[in-house]
């Protein structure tokens, strides 16, 4: 894993029949709603892939994610404690999330970020807002 220090982000992943696993790596500063975000998607049938710390690396001119093997498995929930979640190994990345605080630009260039050497769309979206999970469906199965 090329020696990087893990990147600080919260990683979930959806099935998509005919597609496979496709996760989304959520980026942000403590309290952002990075793990708030990630826990309605497992409610919504996603699974968890790293919460907090996510090892990031490129092989084939892709993106990867695996949790580090301190914290696999395993999920902080803000009040409530850390708790045991089934957690996928190694999954492709596909996008990247950013959680800002307030209101979204309504129609947004696009976005992307370079981790590696690899190109990743990014989407920036109030990680509050009670649709943005199904903004986020709705924009990975888009690409």
């Amino acid at each position: 894993m090329s020696g990087r220090q893990p990147l600080h982000g919260t990683t979930v992943a959806q099935w998509l029949p005919g597609f496979g696993w496709r996760a989304v790596l959520i980026t942000g500063p403590a309290g952002a709603g990075k793990s708030d975000l990630a826990l309605r998607l497992i409610g919504r049938g996603w699974s968890l892939v790293s919460d907090d710390y996510t090892h990031v690396f490129a092989s084939g001119g892709a993106l990867y994610a695996v949790a580090p093997e301190t914290i696999a498995g395993r999920m902080e929930v803000r009040g409530v404690g850390i708790v045991a979640e089934r957690a996928l190994g190694v999954t492709r990345l596909w996008m990247e999330v950013e959680p800002v605080d307030g209101p979204v630009e309504r129609l947004p260039e696009p976005a992307w970020r370079d981790i590696e050497g690899v190109r990743l769309p990014l989407l920036r979206l109030n990680g509050f807002e009670v649709s943005t999970v199904e903004k986020v469906a709705v924009a990975l199965a888009r690409l």
